[in-house]
């Protein structure tokens, strides 16, 4: 079931109007993209609680506001990089603002000779077929309609090719920056991976932005993970309080590839996040790790799906959350082992904490399995803190809003604890402290 008919022919007219300004380049291979794609979301319309994905997140918070698509020329200092920023010179950033790159900003840094980090439009001037041979190959449109939407207002994002045997030493960091204008905005930022055999390298996107201000990012990211390369992917969702988050992410992993992904949901006052990785090849290794913290009224949905596709594969996936407040959270992870993958071994769960009597979370660890030679296991647990455990933390002199910091960042750390870089990992620890001080200051 489509959302309103008025809402839907809202994005369709912000299409018709963008499409004009595109000056010439309707005839272009990725305009293509972008009319099939507009038609595939004009076909569906926005999800509604009557799809069974979405039957515990409502769009309504977000369908209530008109979002025009986001102007170019916001300009800032890098100063107001600051807060989000993790690493040293040597580390290649790009950087976008409402959805737009900006060199400025910017430091694509000294990489390996062969290795390509730019931003899209760039890529598909000077290497167009490389990157028409994996964009949106990855992409269900006629059956994800924010997907769609991303390809349809398709103009920047970032490329990175790593050719056969590439290692790139430090984190690449992408930072996605909303300015959150005075009139609701929309910005559809897009990542395209092609990292091929035996290459390694860590990626870290970051999507944030003001406190306050209602906005919406629409991010869509394609990885595709060549044979016995190593790849470390960290998603950061730090946007402001009142903004919506949507994010979908499809990963290809072949034969014999390890592919770490990491997912820190801090922010935003609805965010939707759902990565897909296909274990396309033998001997591949794959490892799911995600963190979500909410308070308030805010409401946080993780999707993933690892689908066995082919014999003696692993996965391993643990999510973990920290709801206080009136939040709410959900988690839905499905693990699909398919006929011929046998020899599958396969291990998820869900940890969640609720810090309050009103937050809840929507929780459903699910396996599929069509092999009978597999060793897969999944649970889910929600629970309060240990009174146990606060007893016996105050009897050794620490107050109760102490003991209280102490069990939720050590809940917490164990997911940060598998980050590989450690600058990284110093730069999330401090975020999550702080957001844990705000979720035990909104309790009793």
């Amino acid at each position: 079931m489509s959302a309103p008919s008025t809402t839907t022919e809202q994005y369709l007219s912000s299409f018709k109007a963008f499409e004009q300004g595109l000056n010439g380049q309707a005839a272009t291979p990725l305009h293509q993209l972008r009319r099939q794609a507009i038609d595939q979301f004009a076909a569906q319309g926005f999800p509604t609680a009557q799809d069974e994905e979405w039957r515990y997140t409502s769009l309504a918070p977000l369908l209530q506001h008109t979002f025009q698509l986001a102007p170019r020329g916001a300009v800032l200092a890098q100063a107001d990089l600051k807060p989000w920023l993790f690493a040293g010179p040597e580390s290649p950033r790009l950087v976008f603002i409402d959805g737009y790159y900006t060199p400025a900003l910017s430091a694509p840094g000294s990489l390996p000779q062969g290795v390509k980090l730019l931003n899209l439009e760039a890529a598909l001037q000077q290497s167009p077929d490389l990157v028409l041979a994996s964009l949106n190959h990855q992409v269900d449109g006629e059956h994800q309609a924010l997907a769609a939407l991303n390809t349809a207002f398709l103009q920047d994002g970032v490329f990175l090719h790593l050719p056969e045997g590439a290692q790139v030493e430090h984190p690449i960091h992408v930072l996605f920056l909303s300015t959150g204008p005075a009139t609701p905005a929309f910005s559809a930022p897009r990542l395209l991976v092609v990292a091929e055999a035996r290459s390694r390298a860590t990626l870290v996107e970051t999507c944030a932005g003001p406190q306050g201000r209602i906005y919406l990012t629409n991010t869509l990211a394609e990885v595709v993970v060549g044979e016995d390369t190593h790849f470390e992917y960290c998603k950061i969702q730090q946007e402001g309080d009142a903004a919506f988050h949507l994010d979908h992410t499809r990963v290809h992993e072949s034969c014999r590839s390890h592919f770490t992904a990491h997912s820190i949901s801090l922010g935003g006052r609805l965010s939707r996040n759902q990565l897909d990785t296909l274990l396309d090849g033998e001997g591949i290794e794959s490892t799911l790790n995600g963190l979500y913290l909410a308070g308030g009224q805010q409401h946080l949905d993780h999707h993933t799906l690892i689908d066995h596709a082919q014999p003696h594969c692993s996965s391993h996936e643990l999510y973990k959350g920290v709801l206080g407040g009136r939040s709410t959270g959900v988690f839905r992870g499905r693990i699909l082992v398919r006929p011929h993958a046998q020899k599958t071994d396969a291990y998820q769960a869900n940890r969640n904490l609720l810090l309050s009597a009103e937050a809840e979370i929507d929780t459903k660890p699910q396996l599929e399995i069509y092999a009978d030679d597999v060793k897969c296991s999944h649970g889910a647990t929600v629970g309060q803190l240990d009174e146990d455990a606060l007893f016996y933390l105050r009897a050794r002199g620490l107050d109760l809003a102490q003991a209280r910091g102490l069990l939720t960042q050590a809940f917490a750390g164990q997911l940060l604890e598998r980050l590989g870089d450690a600058a990284l990992r110093a730069h999330l620890e401090a975020a999550v402290t702080a957001k844990l001080a705000a979720l035990h200051g909104d309790q009793p």
